[in-house]
């Protein structure tokens, strides 16, 4: 989706569009609730924090409190992330993102052919396996590069970063990455 076409989304939702909501919510569900996924390990509060975001989204916006240079999709991220850092301060323990290997999510693009599947299998793999090891920073950066395929640019709203800042965020983030799976 083109910044036009989310600009002129977030604006009818401003209006009280309810299908405007409802587009938003087809277009971003499935990449949020991976990005929840992967920062809480269970797929009961993955659904339930995700379902919490678009609700707040929804208030957030009906009640004016947005600013117009952001955009729809560094909002709901912004929330998310909030919600995730409520969630953790809730269960006052701090968890591992603990991934279930029995049930694992899929979060493979069906189009892709079958030796782009297996690749990238392979580092899902390597990702539920050395992506717990991670500190927060760089794995949060990591799931919104990589596994949600952000823009550095998005990226940065979303963390409140310049670009500069991401791109070496991005960086160190891939470099302990690389030096985990070396290390094995």
């Amino acid at each position: 989706m083109g910044k036009i076409e989310e600009k002129l989304l977030l604006y009818k939702i401003k209006r009280n569009d309810k299908q405007a909501f409802v587009r938003a919510y087809d277009l971003y569900v499935d990449q949020l609730y991976r990005f929840i996924y992967f920062k809480v390990g269970s797929r009961e509060e993955a659904e339930d924090l995700c379902s919490a975001v678009f609700l707040k989204t929804w208030n957030y916006i009906l009640a004016n409190s947005l600013k117009d240079e952001k955009t729809l999709k560094a909002l709901i991220y912004k929330i998310a992330r909030n919600l995730i850092i409520d969630h953790y301060r809730k269960n006052s323990a701090r968890e591992t993102v603990s991934l279930d290997h029995g049930n694992g999510v899929e979060v493979i693009d069906e189009k892709q052919n079958a030796g782009r599947d297996m690749e990238m299998k392979i580092d899902l793999l390597v990702l539920e396996t050395k992506l717990p090891e991670l500190k927060d920073e760089y794995r949060e950066v990591i799931i919104l590069r990589f596994v949600n395929e952000l823009s550095i640019g998005e990226i940065a709203d979303i963390l409140d970063k310049s670009k500069g800042n991401v791109r070496v965020l991005v960086y160190r983030a891939l470099n302990a990455l690389r030096e985990l799976v070396n290390n094995e």
